[in-house]
């Protein structure tokens, strides 16, 4: 079993520091969150809480995730890098190919994208992106990065992107996996048909094990069930031996988790903290 620690909770400025602690502890990856802005008046529901209610607040830091990796990257040597999860359709695919494929190539290979369609219509009209078909688009987006990204000379010719012979430089150094995010039917068809992986959030075991079994069935319906696929997962349980063994047996690769959370610390007050407790939870788990 691998692990992911979101950084969700830290100070930013400590990032890099925290980043070259959790490679010390043993995890696998570090996850960076994404939003561009947090409007004032936020009539759109959060799908991950029962009342619609984010749970984060306005005053929550997010820094833009590749600008991130490209610091903690320069750091680090083995950590691998996560996006838990990236709005995808609410930008440009040129500028996201370009950002990602950036950071891909800078960390020698350590970065993942994940993606979701996104819940907060008020961000999309912000940025001059369309909310509606908010999916069909995101579909070809990522047709369009992964062409992007293969280097040379490449073209295009869909229903929302169209461009004639371009190359972008410089190109990854392997193809960037995908994981994709949400748990609903279409989300887990996205996944199990166009993805590298699956990504959820706050689950029971109970719950991901029915999630796992979805997504089995959807990869041998799209005929995807033959290639390499990740679940990275958070499971509202103690990372135990026994749970991790249970969770591996149901398909989970990566458990996504945030050890000062895990520990009873909302967010850490201080570097020092932060480390303290990755290394503590690198000790009790991942050891």
């Amino acid at each position: 079993m691998k692990f992911s620690q979101a950084l969700l909770g830290a100070n930013p400025l400590d990032w890099p520091r925290i980043a070259a602690a959790a490679e010390e502890a043993g995890f696998d990856s570090v996850a960076v969150s994404d939003h561009v802005v947090y409007p004032a008046r936020l009539d759109s529901r959060y799908p991950y809480t029962p009342d619609g209610v984010p749970l984060f607040s306005p005053d929550e830091d997010w820094p833009d995730p590749w600008v991130a990796v490209g610091a903690m990257s320069a750091v680090t040597t083995r950590l691998r890098f996560l996006t838990n999860v990236y709005v995808l359709p609410l930008r440009n695919p040129f500028v996201v190919a370009k950002a990602v494929g950036t950071a891909a190539y800078l960390s020698r290979g350590r970065v993942g994208l994940g993606i979701g369609a996104g819940w907060m219509a008020e961000e999309f009209e912000l940025m001059g992106q369309p909310f509606a078909r908010r999916g069909k688009r995101m579909d070809e987006m990522v047709e369009v990065v992964r062409t992007l990204w293969r280097g040379g000379m490449v073209e295009h010719h869909g229903e929302f992107y169209d461009f004639d012979p371009v190359e972008m430089r410089p190109a990854p150094p392997a193809p960037v996996p995908i994981y994709v995010g949400g748990h609903s039917e279409i989300a887990m068809r996205r996944a199990a048909t166009l993805g590298d992986g699956w990504l959820g959030m706050y689950y029971s075991v109970e719950k991901l094990e029915q999630h796992c079994r979805t997504l089995e069935r959807a990869r041998e319906d799209a005929g995807t069930a033959d290639r390499p696929f990740e679940i990275i997962a958070s499971p509202m349980v103690t990372p135990t031996a026994e749970n991790c063994e249970r969770l591996e047996a149901a398909g989970v690769t990566t458990i996504l988790t945030s050890a000062w959370m895990a520990q009873g610390v909302l967010g850490p007050d201080s570097t020092e903290q932060a480390i303290e407790l990755i290394a503590t939870f690198g000790e009790r788990f991942i050891a």
